[in-house]
């Protein structure tokens, strides 16, 4: 047989799918924090003694020894003085926290090459197709005795695929390799060559052109070696005769047992030296100790070997295209298989869903779940258009539900929200939407937060390639696709979830009371395990490499960074942040998400949904911050339910509406802010609009008023929750036209109904809900050409409860708002800074809005007067109908 000559010295190329995670053709430079840059590339190409130990470069940082900076810029307390807070038990804590991060960095260092390689996971683990005609299945399962693949390709067998000794079958880790080899065809022969490669995408490749392997291989050897370099290769045993001939001449013992002691080394040179004299590359004449590992060379021809380059485009040659592999081999596992992991554990026999299962089919009708092997031929698989759009410096979010984003009492699928609701979002001049529910879930009642396979889309909506063209269609429509991402607890099933998954209690999760959320019976992962955190970063990059997903919505953080799990009463005083309750664990890996994410994808938007307003939640991670992008202010709609269903309209407090509104000025710039999410229209709550409009009696003599009440409010809140916030505003699928009813998923109580788990889109054809529909698409208008959200901070300077009125001004931008029930002000006094002319570009009062246009045309032009009113030097004499807002715009400057 012909073989390949090549030096040892040798990278392999990037494949469709390998052993080893390196995908980039070239060295890419990754930079972290501890670490000045780490670079990825082929570990068979690397000089072992170019690797330095983290714990040894921290030490040498620290005694001056290294020019390495990791550290510069870097203070574990430095946003407590940059907000000039001085706490000494939350600084030690967070210093603590840093040392934490340090220590968990490093050993992670000393099991991946680099963070990039430790957040891919999914390259390695799960299925995957390997060039060499097979299949590569990888598990972490450090509580199981044997490891094999069933599924209907083998009948189920538990002995057919399993992890074989001496073929990485299983390592100290607890990792878990098995190959399921594809079947050869009938009247096929085996492949001449260990090393052919096939391109499984491609019909033709470069190996079906006809020519052989034993033309290509004396090509490479032809181009690569001088004439007369490869004789020792041809001729293998020439070296050794000759060597064996110059020690014991051409007449030498011809057994072992004859051989005579055979002088050292050293002994044999000096021997040597002192009849042909001294050699120059010879290690005993340099003074040091003679070691065969360090062998001196002939300098010209190790420079010589070195510049020389392996011929790879040669074997390339030799691959084969998807034709040749089908022509040959059948799939080991073909397209569409069901398949469960086996394991034997101390417990018994073990069948699992695979926990990086890309496509899983959960519990239905009583069958137990299980994965589906996800390899789609060329002609089926989805292959993008579009790219995502650009990074928005303000955000207004469409949050949506697949499944219950169709009018029929049924499961959407992602093609329904594709074709019809996609392009309605675009219209309504939203520009991200924010998906709940994808990740796949057992009980679709739970809304999709009990997670039970985190690789895997749920299939109750439809194929991994439907939902890539939903990602796709939206960034076509220049739209970001955000991702609710549920890491802070998971399911608590063990059949097909994670909990048990290897038979042990702690394998994923923690053991004991810390491993079961105190109200949600759900479990609560082991963040301070790095192979956990394996998983975990892993599967934030997934979502983003394979799904081209451009943010996460971390829910619930306040779960998971405290003991008591978020369920406690928090007063803002520093200590609470920091004391025994303080999962420090969970803490440190929020920050590694924030660091991997935005280093991998630097334009990843994170959001943190936590209603205990951690400290720094949103600061950089050098300053001793999380490093999220946004925080979410969730006292906003809990504000607004209150006074809703249980404040008359008189007793309103406009005080206690802009503090909590703008509850936290130092990080403004990065609250996200909704009036009402999908929080308040599940879990047997009211949305807003049933709230307003669900009791009224269209008979009754009050209806006319009831409905002007509702309409007035509904604009009202919305709008003042938009323009006083931050840069993000969020908005719930349906809310926006004022949904009448609640979102009840089937369960038994209601018999299993979807009437309520459904969108009614046919409203928008009724005047009311075509009218609030029309506002809001105004109001998303107004960001839009205005840029209200991207300004700064807003000026309040006029917020009185006897009036009820709130104003405030935005770059050129006043916003009045009149909330009293009954009293309607001609000329009301509002200070402005700017003297000049101002015109109404927003009214809630207009007939078109569903209000009664009240003020006339000549009232939406208005110019200063020079008089100081709330502390500003001139004022606008307004006239404010009762329940109306009003945005002015300063059209002109009058300069005295």
């Amino acid at each position: 047989m012909s073989t390949l000559s090549l030096p040892l010295r040798f990278c392999f190329p990037p494949t469709t799918a390998t052993f080893f995670p390196h995908s980039q053709t070239k060295p890419q430079t990754v930079t972290f924090q501890r670490r000045t840059t780490s670079k990825t590339s082929c570990a068979a190409s690397e000089n072992p003694h170019q690797r330095q130990n983290p714990k040894q470069n921290r030490t040498q940082s620290k005694t001056g020894n290294t020019g390495d900076d990791g550290e510069k810029g870097i203070d574990p307390a430095g946003f407590l003085a940059k907000r000039g807070v001085s706490h000494k038990a939350f600084g030690l804590f967070l210093r603590e926290r840093y040392k934490i991060l340090k220590d968990i960095k490093d050993e992670i260092l000393q099991r991946h090459e680099n963070f990039m390689v430790m957040a891919s996971g999914f390259e390695l683990l799960g299925m995957h197709r390997h060039p060499e005609h097979r299949v590569d299945y990888m598990e972490w399962a450090p509580g199981a005795r044997y490891c094999a693949i069933i599924g209907d390709f083998n009948g189920w067998s538990p002995t057919e695929n399993c992890a074989r000794e001496h073929y990485f079958g299983h390592d100290d880790y607890g990792y878990w390799f098995i190959i399921l080899q594809d079947k050869l065809r009938e009247g096929e022969e085996p492949d001449k060559y260990f090393f052919q490669m096939y391109n499984y995408v491609d019909d033709y490749d470069k190996g079906d052109s006809g020519v052989t392997p034993e033309e290509l291989i004396k090509k490479a050897n032809d181009e690569y070696w001088e004439p007369g370099e490869d004789r020792f290769l041809n001729n293998r045993f020439e070296g050794p005769v000759k060597l064996y001939e110059e020690i014991f001449g051409p007449n030498g013992p011809q057994t072992i047992e004859d051989l005579p002691d055979i002088p050292d080394a050293e002994t044999r040179y000096k021997a040597w030296a002192a009849e042909h004299g001294p050699s120059r590359t010879a290690a005993f004449d340099s003074g040091k100790e003679y070691d065969i590992y360090n062998v001196i060379v002939d300098p010209e021809w190790y420079e010589k070997i070195r510049a020389l380059k392996p011929p790879v485009m040669y074997w390339l040659e030799t691959r084969k295209g998807r034709k040749a592999w089908l022509k040959k081999y059948s799939p080991g596992i073909p397209h569409g298989s069901k398949y469960r992991v086996y394991f034997n554990t101390p417990n018994g026999p073990l069948e699992r869903v695979p926990a990086w299962a890309t496509y899983v089919q959960p519990e239905v009708d009583g069958r137990q779940a299980y994965a589906i092997h996800w390899e789609p031929p060329p002609e089926h698989a989805y292959k993008w258009k579009n790219t995502s759009p650009k990074v928005l410096k303000s955000l207004r979010i469409y949050e949506a539900h697949v499944g219950i984003s169709g009018s029929e009492p049924k499961i959407s699928s992602f093609n329904d929200f594709t074709d019809k609701v996609l392009p309605y979002i675009k219209e309504a001049g939203y520009n991200a939407i924010q998906l709940i529910g994808i990740v796949e879930h057992k009980d679709y009642f739970t809304v999709g937060y009990r997670v039970t396979n985190y690789f895997a889309v749920s299939s109750r909506y439809g194929t991994p390639e439907d939902f890539k063209r939903l990602v796709d269609e939206a960034h076509g429509l220049g739209l970001l696709v955000l991702l609710e991402i549920v890491h802070s607890y998971a399911a608590a099933d063990e059949m097909v979830g994670l909990s048990m998954f290897d038979g042990s209690n702690d394998c994923f999760f923690r053991s004991g009371k810390r491993g079961q959320h105190k109200f949600w019976g759900t479990r609560m992962f082991k963040y301070g395990d790095p192979d956990v955190l394996h998983f975990l970063l892993s599967n934030l990059n997934w979502w983003i490499v394979e799904y081209q997903i451009d943010g996460f919505q971390f829910h619930s953080v306040s779960s998971m960074m405290y003991t008591h799990n978020g369920f406690a009463s928090f007063t803002g005083d520093l200590e609470e942040y920091c004391n025994q309750y303080v999962d420090k664990d969970a803490l440190v890996y929020l920050i590694l998400a924030n660091e991997i994410l935005h280093v991998l994808h630097p334009n990843i938007i994170t959001i943190a949904e936590d209603a205990t307003f951690y400290p720094g939640l949103c600061e950089p991670t050098s300053q001793g911050g999380l490093g999220f992008d946004y925080y979410v202010n969730l006292s906003v709609p809990d504000m607004w339910s209150t006074f809703l269903e249980s404040v008359p309209d008189h007793e309103w407090s406009m005080t206690k509406i802009v503090n909590t509104l703008i509850s936290n000025k130092e990080y403004a710039d990065k609250m996200l802010m909704y009036a009402e999410n999908h929080n308040q229209s599940i879990s047997g709550r009211r949305s807003f609009a049933e709230i307003l409009f669900g009791e009224i009696d269209e008979n009754s003599h009050h209806y006319k008023e009831s409905l002007l009440r509702g309409s007035s409010l509904h604009k009202m809140i919305r709008l003042i929750t938009l323009t006083i916030g931050g840069r993000a505003y969020l908005n719930f699928m349906g809310n926006e036209f004022g949904h009448p009813k609640r979102v009840e998923f089937p369960t038994s109580s209601n018999n299993h109904s979807y009437l309520l788990a459904t969108r009614q889109w046919d409203l928008l054809a009724k005047d009311v809900h075509r009218n609030l529909f029309s506002f809001d698409k105004d109001v998303m208008k107004l960001d839009e050409n205005e840029r209200v959200l991207s300004r700064g901070f807003p000026n309040i300077h006029h917020v009185n409860d006897s009036s009820m009125v709130i104003s405030y001004i935005r770059g050129p931008l006043l916003f009045i708002f009149n909330f009293h029930p009954k009293d309607s002000y001609d000329s009301y006094s509002i200070g402005v800074e700017e003297a000049g002319e101002y015109q109404i570009i927003l009214n809630t009062d207009e007939i078109k809005y569903g209000g009664q246009g009240s003020l006339k045309e000549d009232q939406y032009f208005l110019k200063t007067i020079s008089r100081r009113v709330d502390g500003l030097r001139n004022c606008l004499e307004v006239s404010l109908p009762r329940r109306t807002s009003q945005v002015y715009k300063l059209k002109r400057i009058l300069r005295v």
